[in-house]
């Protein structure tokens, strides 16, 4: 993608999660844009840099600790252009485990709330502190990280599927709510990607389990699901949300694009 075409020089992008998986890939993207990123994450110190960008600690589901983030990165850049809400957590769990094997892999109150907190309510404080600011600016954008699973849900992760069909749904409230004063909200869904690194051992054996297949097996012939025959890149997934930030997406508000290769249920 070739630098200046986008216009993001000197634009102000806080992105959550950006430290690690797909937001650190966005985080790449807009960098090499020109934008100024700002990683938002509870894995690093305020004020630290990860590869030239600055870093602020935030824990999303904390409501004083978002509007302290927030007000950092105004006190540094003064002002937020835009917000890309990726921060989320995925715990693969069955309503009943049928076969009474592992009943860690059901889903409670737990597992249940965590991601509930993490996926819908940290999104929902995020875009609260940046839409004011955005307000007190006349503009700006605020971008949901969703997923294919919020659209045709997805065995072993019905909680999972659910936060993001919220997702998608606040997306277009907001849309309808703050569009009159120029501010856009759109969603990205990516389908199936390539590793982010952040899988572990015990996320891959709760999948497996919730799926009725053995940890070796997650793996499949994508040629037989996607129509383009592969897995997505996460600098594709950067690369929308880079474009969906700047005003060359000017006209879209209120959607959610998916990224899936062409994958559907059809």
């Amino acid at each position: 993608m070739a630098q200046g075409w986008l216009g993001l020089e000197g634009r102000v992008v806080i992105v959550t999660g950006g430290a690690s998986g797909i937001a650190k890939h966005v985080v790449t993207t807009l960098h090499a844009a020109d934008a100024i990123p700002v990683i938002a994450d509870i894995t690093v110190e305020t004020g630290k840099e990860i590869d030239g960008v600055y870093c602020v600690k935030c824990d999303v589901t904390n409501k004083e600790n978002v509007q302290a983030m927030a007000d950092a990165v105004i006190a540094k850049y003064g002002k937020i252009d835009a917000l890309v809400n990726v921060a989320g957590i995925n715990l693969p769990r069955l309503l009943v485990d049928v076969k009474g094997e592992h009943p860690e892999y059901e889903l409670d109150d737990d597992s249940y709330n965590k991601m509930f907190d993490i996926n819908v309510r940290g999104m929902v404080y995020c875009a609260q502190a940046c839409a004011r600011q955005m307000l007190k600016q006349g503009g700006g954008v605020i971008v949901g990280m969703s997923s294919e699973s919020g659209k045709e849900g997805s065995q072993g992760q019905s909680a999972y599927s659910a936060t993001n069909g919220a997702r998608d749904s606040l997306i277009r409230s907001w849309a309808k709510e703050l569009g009159p004063y120029n501010i856009r909200v759109v969603g990205v869904a990516p389908g199936i990607m390539e590793p982010t690194g952040l899988r572990s051992p015990a996320y891959n054996a709760a999948l497996a389990y919730t799926r009725g297949v053995r940890v070796e097996d997650l793996s499949t012939d994508y040629r037989k699901v996607i129509p383009l025959g592969r897995e997505g890149k996460l600098d594709e997934v950067g690369n929308l949300v880079a474009f969906l930030v700047s005003d060359r997406a000017s006209y879209l508000s209120g959607t959610t694009v998916n990224i899936s290769g062409g994958k559907s249920r059809g």
